[in-house]
């Protein structure tokens, strides 16, 4: 669970957080929850891969205001080692309200963005993502 303040500046003139920042929340939500599973996106890198997104969905179902604290949980719904989907669930941390709900889809690639089998080319990293398949991260 990645938890975050929302910023003055993420907000529109509506008082209310603009909703392009929302898709940057499932980034930071996802980069710091490959972090916890032992799975920097540095180490990803230097394995002279990607994993780029190629799909993203989001429903806003609550406002967040400036200064309201929200938690997000990120759940890898699917994995064939060649694409995967993410799953992000935002919910206001007073409230217990849901924020919204959120998807992304991607691939795996090398460096130079041709689409691989991490379980061919890196089996490692394979089972890391097989293993956590349907969990949250």
């Amino acid at each position: 669970m990645f938890e975050r303040r929302i910023n003055y500046y993420e907000t529109d003139c509506m008082g209310i957080v603009h909703h392009s920042n929302y898709i940057r929340f499932m980034e930071e939500a996802r980069v710091l929850a490959l972090d916890n599973i032992g799975l920097p996106y540095r180490k990803v890198e230097e394995a002279n891969l990607a994993i780029p997104v190629t799909g993203v969905k989001c429903e806003y179902k609550t406002p967040a205001k400036f200064d309201d604290v929200i938690l997000i949980d990120v759940k890898i719904a699917e994995y064939n080692g060649v694409r995967m989907k993410m799953e992000y669930t935002t919910t206001n941390k007073e409230s217990g309200h849901i924020v919204s709900i959120g998807e992304t889809s991607h691939c795996f690639t090398d460096s130079n963005l041709k689409p691989i089998s991490l379980k061919k080319i890196n089996p490692e990293m394979h089972a890391i993502f097989e293993n956590l398949k349907n969990k949250n991260i």
